[in-house]
């Protein structure tokens, strides 16, 4: 089911593509965008194209950790009043618990129209940034469901998901510089998951130039956490000593996670490296959002670098907040 309804979600992608050569008067408009007049796909287009996306999210079977989910939702109470008992039983991520817990209030116990509300709010958060900054729509997508991150995470990791699609929507606030809107949504969003608070020093180093110094001291302390791997474990241990993720490291030894993938890591790292081969342009071009867009692949390469000699299951999971 799951390699079928991919290949039509491949066919479905190729459809857009081809919409939006054939129909290109009624796929696009121009806007403004951070003071640009630009060409963009209306906002009906983006919404017509995420549609498959949400009703393959909702029927999608029991893919990755979707058992998990479903489980926790059978036993959620039904009504508001069994609320307050529930969340007492909750020890983390009360906000992706409590949210869940309503929706299974209003609808009862239809878990499909649970995932796909859950996959509505994604896909809207992500899709709506993709919408207005991207300068070609349909390749945004392609890469999102080309890269298996639509799979991986809407079908999978959805908690930690709805954290990164939240902490996505504060791109235009980055941009603009307005950090205490920023950082009170990115608290926000981890209260549906802990690790979207590790976004916070990012929002300050992405600003400015591409390939700026906080950027390359930021590549410098990849370099030395890799060279120092067992050393930086002790470090990451101590300082999760008191959150939910205190047996992290303990774990990922336990389960012998060789860390990720190097094929994985040298995929994410495209970005990245493109944009050093390219550096003349975006120096000439200055486009805040192409630098801070750029300084964020650094960043989600430096991460996975580092998962690569230390955990897969988990460092592999952080990088997700800047690869999209």
């Amino acid at each position: 089911m799951l390699s079928n309804g991919y290949i039509l979600i491949l066919i479905w992608v190729g459809m857009i593509g081809l919409l939006s050569v054939l129909l290109e008067g009624l796929v696009y408009r121009m806007e403004f965008v951070n003071g640009k007049r630009v060409r963009r796909v209306t906002p009906i287009f983006a919404l017509l194209s995420i549609f498959p996306l949400v009703i393959w999210a909702g029927f999608r079977g029991s893919v990755g950790d979707t058992n998990a989910y479903l489980q926790g939702f059978r036993e959620m109470p039904s009504s508001l009043s069994g609320i307050g008992t529930y969340m007492s039983s909750i020890t983390k991520d009360y906000g992706f618990y409590f949210v869940s817990a309503i929706i299974k209030c209003i609808v009862g116990n239809k878990d499909k129209i649970y995932l796909i509300i859950i996959a509505v709010v994604q896909c809207y958060l992500m899709f709506r940034i993709y919408r207005k900054y991207s300068s070609a729509y349909v390749i945004s997508f392609f890469l999102f469901i080309a890269s298996t991150d639509y799979i991986s995470w809407i079908f999978n990791g959805m908690r930690q998901f709805v954290a990164v699609t939240i902490t996505m929507a504060c791109f235009p606030w980055i941009i603009e510089k307005k950090y205490v809107r920023t950082v009170v949504v990115i608290l926000i969003a981890s209260l549906f998951h802990q690790s979207a608070l590790l976004v916070i020093p990012f929002v300050f180093i992405a600003q400015g130039k591409a390939w700026n110094k906080k950027t390359l001291l930021f590549i410098l302390a990849v370099i030395v956490a890799v060279l120092f791997a067992d050393r930086f474990t002790d470090i990451l241990d101590n300082m999760l000593a008191d959150t939910q993720y205190q047996n992290v490291v303990s774990d990922w030894e336990s389960w012998d996670d060789d860390g990720t993938n190097i094929l994985r890591v040298l995929v994410y790292s495209v970005p990245a490296i493109f944009s050093l081969l390219g550096i003349k342009y975006i120096r000439e071009a200055d486009d805040s959002v192409i630098n801070i867009c750029t300084n964020m692949s650094i960043a989600a390469s430096g991460l996975y670098v580092v998962s690569m000699f230390t955990s897969g299951i988990f460092i592999g999971r952080l990088p997700i907040y800047f690869s999209v």
